[in-house]
């Protein structure tokens, strides 16, 4: 797992790509971009189910309750460890990201 503050723009693209899976967990957001770059990308997204997020998630995204670290936590396995869930995930993932752009 690695968790970053700050990543330069010409890397943003790469970890997303290369990432088994994409945990977005917020407590408040905006819109939810980073959800949309990396279902646009190729990752399997894990995020919260609160403010924009399942709207803009849709169906291609598990949510969870951010407050809630058990449920974070078996998502995430839940990912890691079904393969074909993880391919579902991303390619949904790819068509809701179309939807916005």
């Amino acid at each position: 797992m690695y968790y970053f503050d700050y990543l330069p723009d010409e890397l943003v693209a790469l970890f997303y790509a290369k990432a088994d899976i994409f945990v977005y967990h917020s407590y408040h957001e905006g819109f939810g971009l980073p959800v949309l770059e990396a279902m646009t990308l190729g990752a399997p997204v894990v995020t919260s189910n609160t403010s924009s997020l399942p709207e803009v998630a849709g169906d291609a995204a598990i949510l969870v309750d951010p407050k809630d670290v058990i449920s974070l936590a078996e998502a995430i396995l839940r990912v890691v460890g079904d393969h074909n869930l993880r391919n579902e995930l991303i390619i949904k993932g790819k068509a809701q990201a179309k939807l916005y752009s």
